[in-house]
């Protein structure tokens, strides 16, 4: 029976640390999916509750003069805008369905006047982030420039890169 030698056994043992290491990063982002769900769905059961509740309505909008039918409105076209990203970004849905789903949406008289009443908590998100970009692509749609929809996309340093 041949005895494997250091240099053998070094090799099989960092290969055997590198797949446990693969695994735990799978395992991670397995997580991490699944804590954003939970986090969206803690977020849209407090929507559900401002939306049956103006009194709690008034607490969470940050738009005023609105009256209570609207900020629902307002507070519903935010729920759904939200629910859109999280499918993209969990991989629920690919790039081509959210762009989809968007267009749909931007023909919503409500949900047109909720992007624009929002446009000021947009600017303040940082430039590269996922949901800034994504903001981007919408804008595009909202002013009928489809060429403009494929710059939300680009990819630059430091930012974050979703699911296709």
């Amino acid at each position: 029976m041949d005895v494997p030698n250091h240099e053998d056994l070094l090799r099989d043992l960092v290969y055997a640390f590198t797949q446990v290491g693969e695994a735990m990063t799978a395992v991670a982002e397995h997580l991490r999916g699944a804590n954003k769900i939970r986090v969206q769905a803690l977020f849209a059961g407090q929507l559900d509750r401002a939306i049956d509740d103006p009194v709690l309505a008034a607490g969470l909008s940050t738009l005023s003069d609105l009256s209570e039918d609207k900020r629902r409105q307002m507070l519903l076209a935010n729920k759904h805008y939200g629910l859109l990203l999280l499918s993209y970004e969990v991989g629920v849905t690919n790039r081509n369905e959210l762009l989809g789903h968007l267009k749909v949406l931007s023909q919503s008289a409500v949900f047109t006047e909720y992007w624009a009443r929002t446009s000021e908590h947009r600017a303040l998100l940082p430039s590269e982030s996922l949901e800034a970009r994504i903001g981007r692509a919408v804008d595009a749609i909202m002013d009928e420039r489809p060429d403009d929809l494929e710059e939300w996309w680009a990819v630059g340093p430091g930012s974050v890169t979703a699911p296709d």
